[in-house]
């Protein structure tokens, strides 16, 4: 079974921990196919993939396509028997998805056919879902639409980041692949349709929806500030400023919206020793980390210990 020669193909973090799982139990990784090395941060840094930092130290070949859809060659070259994707961030051709004889499998970071698409651990959080997993299934031209061969539920805390469930998806992700892999290779796996009246989509978050609406009620609000953390993070405006929003909680007073239900929805009602009360479309939100554009992330606590621009009874946009 370890002489069956997989090709494995992903990214990011959530890639990083499958890729090391597989490597620890021996498989015999072939190549590895990963997105180009980008520019990170404001200074710029040209930063290489996580897998492909995994691959290096354990001399496995790196192919970087900018365009998997015309530069796919040199993969097929390879004559892999098996291919595994897991948050790799392209769409990847039918031509490849042909080519390995026991076919090509992803990991996916949710309870399929919940959530197909690229920010599936985002909207799960964002949607407030109390319960999402993992998907092992055979990839297909449709995205995230192959059969199914195997899930993990994976219970979300209420106050867990994106980033957190994401590391903790990652970890499970490759736990279940590894139980999975042996009837896959064995060809004695079974696999389920997706039912397709029960798809829900989960595309790229664009930049619109990083904007809090305090309209939305505050539990709402909740959600999405820990369900973009910490990428691409939450934010709104101020004084013609922008400020993200990187934590917070729902504020539990039962009269706080008969004291402050003549004001504004993104009204600062309130501003407590260690965070910012605003209203919104169903109680009150309190901001306790923030960072002013052009400043640093801070604990709303430490902030106020300083020169403090928030003020009651003024608004967020």
């Amino acid at each position: 079974m370890k002489d069956v020669k997989i090709l494995f193909m992903g990214t990011a973090s959530f890639s990083r921990h499958v890729l090391e799982e597989l490597l620890k139990n021996s498989f015999n990784i072939i190549g590895v196919v990963s997105q180009p090395d980008r520019f990170v941060g404001r200074k710029k840094v040209l930063t290489m993939p996580e897998v492909k930092e995994v691959a290096i130290k354990n001399n496995i070949p790196v192919f970087q396509p900018q365009k998997i859809k015309q530069e796919y060659q040199e993969i097929i070259d390879l004559k892999s028997d098996l291919i595994i994707t897991a948050a790799y961030g392209q769409i990847v051709p039918e031509i490849i998805l042909n080519t390995p004889k026991l076919g090509c499998i992803n990991v996916h970071a949710s309870l399929l056919p919940k959530y197909r698409g690229g920010a599936p651990v985002h909207y799960a959080i964002i949607n407030g879902e109390k319960v999402t997993g993992i998907t092992i299934m055979y990839m297909a031209k449709k995205m995230d639409a192959g059969n199914i061969i195997s899930q993990l539920e994976v219970n979300i805390d209420d106050a867990e980041t994106t980033g957190e469930l994401y590391e903790r998806l990652s970890v499970a992700g490759a736990k279940l692949l590894i139980e999975t892999l042996p009837s896959i290779i064995e060809g004695t796996n079974a696999s389920i349709e997706q039912d397709e009246n029960l798809v829900t989509y989960a595309p790229t978050i664009s930049h619109e929806q990083e904007k809090l609406d305090f309209n939305k009620s505050a539990l709402q609000v909740y959600n999405q500030v820990r369900g973009m953390n910490p990428w691409p993070g939450a934010y709104t405006t101020y004084q013609d400023k922008i400020v993200k929003i990187w934590a917070g909680k729902v504020h539990h007073c039962k009269n706080a919206i008969e004291h402050h239900g003549h004001q504004e929805n993104g009204t600062i009602v309130k501003i407590f020793k260690d965070a910012i009360g605003v209203k919104t479309g169903a109680g009150i939100y309190l901001i306790t980390e923030l960072q002013i554009a052009g400043k640093k992330r801070m604990f709303v606590k430490d902030y106020l210990n300083g020169n403090n621009v928030f003020k009651v009874d003024t608004k967020f946009e």
